[in-house]
């Protein structure tokens, strides 16, 4: 499959200055959408596409910190470059702090803005990349009988084979059975590597 074309997000209220905003992005080779404010973009339809957001600051209704802060809850939340004509050093700290890829001041150098683009569309990709890896490792999990799931969270809460066999009431050898198979169908080959993905999938781990 061909993968899908980034799409660029412009969200500024002055017409002429998204206008030229989003001609320097058509020039690049982007896709680019526009959109006059912060709740224009959210009533949107962003699909599934990879993108970014070039997000002015100061706008009539939501500002764009608003929408940052409602869009970072979402699903298919994008990364966001802030461009704006009057921001300020406590603006630009909070905006970074709370997951702005670039705060950029107006007028900007294309080059800056190609730039911040560039950055901002890999994050995305490395997001996107590891919710998928996120997703994968939660089917595989999915696939655990009953009894695999309680002798995993078991063994990586450090209990020995015989423990467990002591508290699942069950053979030592088929406790060795259950984990060869958690560890088949996790794809892992070590202990060490077994408590990393019952990290990632946020396993409840049983007090000793």
């Amino acid at each position: 499959m061909t993968a899908p074309i980034p799409c660029i997000h412009v969200v500024d209220d002055d017409d002429s200055f998204r206008a030229a905003v989003m001609r320097l992005l058509r020039a690049a080779d982007y896709e680019v959408v526009g959109y006059p404010s912060a709740g224009a973009f959210l009533l949107g339809e962003h699909g599934i596409a990879p993108g970014c957001v070039v997000l002015d600051v100061n706008m009539p209704g939501p500002s764009g910190l608003d929408l940052q802060a409602a869009f970072a809850a979402r699903a298919d939340a994008l990364p966001i470059i802030f461009l704006t004509g009057r921001g300020d050093i406590p603006m630009s700290v909070h905006a970074m702090k709370t997951g702005a890829v670039d705060f950029l001041t107006k007028p900007v150098q294309p080059e800056i803005l190609l730039s911040a683009v560039r950055n901002a569309l890999a994050k995305n990709a490395e997001d996107r990349a590891a919710q998928g890896r996120a997703s994968a490792l939660h089917a595989r999990y999915e696939t655990l009988t009953p009894r695999e799931c309680a002798v995993f969270a078991l063994v990586v809460a450090g209990k020995l084979n015989k423990h467990v066999a002591a508290e699942l009431g069950i053979s030592e050898r088929t406790v060795k059975a259950h984990r060869a198979g958690v560890m088949e169908k996790l794809h892992v080959t070590s202990l060490a590597e077994l408590v990393h993905v019952a990290e990632q999938l946020q396993i409840v781990i049983p007090r000793q």
